[in-house]
């Protein structure tokens, strides 16, 4: 008699594609964002570039590019229209859909829930089929999205197709055997999704993010050196099982998108350099790869503040979140210059008497007195890719308030 066959397990069908994009849903979304982000005052000063009230004696300068880059205004777009498709459906989001914070009040009282962060109301483990789960413009680990895939939870995908990008050369990295160097914050949502592409090709990878570790590196290539030393200095920033001596023969670099393209190529230069030192120039392509994958809105951003940092300013405002990657490098590159201010909101100021500001470097709120000086003054502006235009009002009308003048004074200037 014929054994029968073992029973197959089988496999979960794919998630389902969401068809948010439908017209009369956009109609819709475009209305309700425009309610909760849009700002008039902000649109007529984008246009003027700077406004000068004699009456206030301030003149306000923005900078040619800030606020709302495309991927967010997308992602945020398709977090509004899952509302609207499924509006008595539970809905779940894995963290913070863009780093401002604002943005993130919002979606929760959407009713939307979070899976994660100091506002978590629910519980990966507690999904099953059919759920609908948001992916951020960040996007997520791929042992995140296999274990939701596992459960039959369908996905709303608002990851930027810069991220996409930066994981695609690290995929390919990892085929051709190819350790990823990432330059980026380990610890940064986008940074963590990225390292797991390159481990999910049974790549290997090692994140840095500044030059003194990138020299270690670089320092290690060349030299060799205490091998335990070195992974204890990056605990928590490389692959299970990366070996210095094995995995960095041939690296290639990739990036966080929204660290400053400067830095990125100075790291690049340092590996390579480096790289040539210890296996000689004419091996480069054989130990070495590098792909440009800087965010163009971060970069737009950037060059636009460098720009207007060359014209005369008293002062300088960043608006954001202060977990924001791309807005704290925007305040750094003021700090270089002139008096710098990065603030989330308008709530920050306390008058001319006080400002509350994010100081980055020792990751604390500091408080400035007397930050805003009397007679004329010409305050510059600028904000993050993930900062909505009505913030950067509040601080406008606020401005213009501590001058004893208006917004529809301000603009008949």
């Amino acid at each position: 008699m014929a054994s029968e066959a073992p029973d197959q397990p089988v496999a979960k069908p794919k998630p389902k594609r969401i068809n948010l994009r439908r017209p009369d849903i956009m109609e819709q979304v475009k209305a309700q964002v425009l309610t909760h982000y849009r700002s008039d005052l902000v649109d007529r000063l984008r246009t003027k570039g700077e406004v000068t009230c004699p009456t206030g004696q301030i003149t306000i300068k923005l900078a040619k590019e800030f606020g709302f880059c495309y991927g967010v205004e997308r992602c945020i777009d398709l977090a509004y229209a899952a509302r609207k498709v499924f509006p008595d459906k539970p809905l779940y989001i894995l963290g913070e859909i863009i780093h401002n914070p604002e943005v993130n009040d919002q979606i929760r009282e959407m009713g939307i829930h979070f899976l994660s962060g100091p506002h978590q109301s629910a519980d990966i483990d507690d999904l099953g089929e059919g759920d609908i789960v948001i992916i951020p413009a960040f996007g997520t680990e791929v042992i995140i999205r296999e274990k939701l895939e596992a459960k039959g939870c369908q996905f709303v995908d608002t990851t930027c197709g810069d991220v996409m990008s930066v994981w695609k050369r690290v995929r390919t990295y990892a085929k051709e055997e190819v350790t990823s160097i990432i330059h980026g914050k380990a610890s940064h949502e986008e940074t963590m999704a990225t390292s797991s592409q390159a481990i999910a090709k049974n790549g290997h990878y090692l994140v840095v993010n500044t030059f003194e570790e990138t020299d270690l590196v670089c320092d290690y290539i060349i030299n060799g050196g205490d091998k335990e030393a070195l992974l204890k200095r990056f605990d928590g920033c490389y692959s299970e099982g990366f070996d210095p001596d094995t995995h960095l023969r041939a690296v290639g670099v990739a990036n966080q998108t929204t660290m400053m393209r400067g830095e990125t190529e100075e790291v690049q230069r340092r590996i390579k350099a480096a790289i040539q030192k210890r296996y000689g120039t004419e091996n480069t392509d054989t130990h070495f790869r590098f792909f440009d994958t800087i965010c163009g809105a971060t970069q737009d951003r950037q060059d636009a503040l460098e720009v207007m940092l060359q014209e005369p300013l008293d002062l300088l405002l960043v608006i954001g979140g202060y977990n924001s990657s791309n807005t704290s490098h925007l305040a750094e590159m003021g700090e270089r210059v002139l008096p710098t201010y990065f603030i989330k909101n308008v709530k920050e100021i306390n008058g001319p008497q006080s400002i509350r500001h994010w100081n980055q470097h020792t990751q604390q709120l500091e408080e400035t007195p007397h930050w805003l000086p009397e007679g004329p003054i010409r305050v510059g502006i600028t904000a993050g890719a993930s900062c909505p235009n009505n913030l950067i009002e509040d601080v406008i009308n606020h401005l213009l308030e501590l001058r004893n003048t208006s917004a529809e004074e301000f603009l008949a200037n």
